[in-house]
């Protein structure tokens, strides 16, 4: 065969390395950075021609549990979501971590460093020294793409659930890979019931699963001490070392690129691919022949945390090492240079910097894009209530915070019932309910973890309006399809889009209005009449702003270009602060708004936001 070669995004060489080792079936709930790997699947899947099922789940929760329903008949499969989708699944992880593994099962977890789309920068090699399961920490695509065939292996060896973490800089590189073809061929499906429950954990037969639990993770620790010297291994200097270094994951690639370009032949390197379970005896060995070892590895100090005697050791635990956000290549670059007695890296003013400060550029805040059917939304909510509480949830919609649209954000779905929480608490003043509480999040999130909160908050008679902002696609992810859009991802397959409006119907909610958000002045009344609903009822009322998304070019809105007459505007920044579209400009010098005709789509939606009436439809002027 002749071979294929190709320049693969991280995600993409993942996901060829799933479909290579011959995973039956891969489930997903997009989140970045691990967003495309799964569409990769299904892409390789399609090319090489397998029979891999190839499923996104409502969340993370559905999608490991569906995968590990795979493993209980003999299949290969895998989960994969990002670090925050984890915190979702962790019911099922936790408890699977004792299963004794049918078929190979590996979950894929990318982390976020630095937070770039994250509520948070958790190190999920923490999780799996917490569920004591096997990780691997990949430094490049390729390893990547490699680890998650020795982690099939390794899965189905000692039957144990398996973990490849890669974090956000491995997920969005590109390297170019050998594209193999598939080397691994599952048994056809059988569920073997006997012997009898050992496919359930329950308390009376947990302290054996435990004991062997444990015993597997040491097993595991002693292979990967002497059979993965792919993954870990030393790079020696050539002559006496002054500073031993142990490094994981894309830290390692970093610091060896630094010793490489500096000519250093004094620094020996231990490069650990598999921190969890550390392989002990490895490591301390590298650190009784050097008098001081740097270790650098991302996020949290997993690898330091593992070793008993840090004495010798700079890292977190002493500060050496920064405790906050990435370890990018200028802070590994200063915190090599003190470790060795050098002197600081002079801050070189190059060309980019320069061309900044003379272009004058301003940092501009996240938004919502031009012509987002959300923004009018909560325009409208805003304009309707003057007074009233928006708890608002993950995903694009998030960005009205820019226009004063969002009180609050914590996980998805936590907007209703955060709502719950606020209704309960001006409830226990023991007074009628006066001021409005609304909960915001979109089409994916409510079936994500928002039906649950709603059946609550309908069980419980909570008075609030819940706004679904359905965009028909899950867009702040990069535009995957969810069960209201009922789009599947391999050639030929063909899903069932769910009834929205149906499934909160399911819920018990009585109160259901579909609006279209650009339509702000026809929608005040409606608005105002689901809160009076839900007080007067004591129970949730719905809302469903429904319009395409514009990006995804699920919809191109009628043309209606719209020019600011300056004589009109009185410089209230109503339309800036409150509207927030990038197409909306503020002149400093006139104090005035405009048009910018780079980002404005003509929607015309900003007609209706101006209280002067200085913004008009061209042609249309009064």
């Amino acid at each position: 065969m002749k071979e294929r070669r190709s320049v693969l995004l991280g995600n993409e060489a993942i996901a060829l390395g799933i479909v290579e080792a011959g995973c039956d079936v891969a489930t997903a709930y997009p989140g970045t950075p691990s967003s495309e790997i799964l569409p990769s699947v299904a892409r390789w899947a399609d090319e090489l021609k397998t029979s891999t099922v190839v499923e996104w789940g409502a969340n993370e929760k559905v999608a490991l549990e569906t995968a590990l329903g795979a493993t209980y008949a003999g299949k290969r499969a895998c989960a994969v979501m990002k670090q925050v989708g984890l915190n979702v699944a962790a019911d099922p992880f936790m408890s699977a971590a004792h299963f004794e593994m049918e078929g190979g099962m590996v979950v894929v977890v990318s982390d976020d460093p630095g937070c770039h789309a994250s509520q948070d920068d958790q190190d999920s090699r923490y999780f799996a020294l917490f569920a004591k399961i096997p990780c691997f920490d990949p430094a490049s695509a390729a390893e990547a793409r490699e680890m998650v065939i020795e982690a099939f292996e390794l899965s189905e060896r000692h039957k144990v659930m398996t973990m490849l973490r890669p974090a956000v800089r491995i997920d969005h590189c590109r390297q170019d890979i050998e594209i193999r073809g598939v080397a691994h061929h599952s048994a056809p499906a059988d569920f073997k019931v006997a012997p009898v429950g050992h496919k359930v954990i329950l308390p009376g037969r947990l302290r054996n699963f435990v004991i062997r639990h444990n015993e597997r993770f040491e097993a595991i620790r002693k292979e990967f001490e002497t059979k993965y010297d792919r993954f870990n291994y030393e790079l020696s200097a050539s002559g006496a070392a002054r500073l031993g270094i142990i490094a994981s994951g894309v830290s390692f690639s970093i610091v060896k690129d630094l010793i490489d370009s500096w000519g250093r032949d004094d620094i020996d390197l231990l490069k650990i691919g598999t921190p969890v379970p550390l392989p002990l005896k490895m490591a301390e060995s590298f650190i009784e022949r050097h008098e001081r070892v740097l270790v650098l590895e991302e996020t949290f100090p997993v690898i330091e945390m593992q070793i008993n005697d840090k004495s010798r050791i700079l890292g977190r635990w002493n500060d050496f090492v920064p405790k906050d956000w990435e370890l990018l290549p200028e802070v590994i670059e200063e915190v090599l240079l003190k470790a060795l007695g050098g002197k600081p890296v002079e801050k070189k003013d190059g060309s980019l910097q320069k061309a900044r400060e003379t272009a004058d550029l301003k940092v501009r805040k996240p938004l919502l894009c031009a012509g987002c059917s959300h923004r009018p939304a909560y325009f409208s909510l805003r304009k309707a209530l003057p007074n009233v509480i928006i708890a608002s949830d993950i995903g694009c919609y998030g960005l009205a915070v820019q226009q004063r649209g969002v009180d609050s954000i914590i996980c998805m779905g936590a907007s209703i019932t955060v709502a719950s929480g606020l209704y309960d608490a001006y409830k226990s003043d023991g007074e009628e309910i006066t001021r409005p509480i609304v909960a915001t999040l979109g089409d994916s999130t409510f079936f994500h973890n928002g039906m649950t909160g709603l059946a609550t908050a309908v069980y419980n008679r909570h008075a609030f309006v819940l706004a679904i902002l359905d965009n028909r696609i899950t867009a702040m992810t990069g535009g995957q399809d969810n069960p209201s859009t009922g789009g599947k991802l391999r050639e030929g397959d063909i899903g069932v889009e769910v009834d929205l409006e149906g499934a909160v119907r399911g819920c018990g909610v009585k109160y259901i209005k579909v609006l279209e958000p650009y339509d702000i002045s026809g929608n005040q009344e409606t608005i105002r009449e689901a809160w009076e609903h839900a007080k007067t009822n004591s129970e949730p009322a719905v809302l469903i702003f429904r319009h395409p998304c514009v990006t995804m070019l699920k919809a191109r809105p009628e043309k209606r270009p719209v020019q600011v007459f300056a004589e009109q505007c009185v410089g209230c920044r109503l339309c800036i602060d409150c509207f927030n579209c990038p197409g909306l400009v503020w002149d400093e010098k006139t104090g005035k708004a405009g048009i910018d005709g780079r980002f404005c789509i003509d929607c015309g939606v900003c007609t209706e936001i101006c209280p002067k009436g200085a913004i008009q439809r061209i042609g249309e002027a009064k």
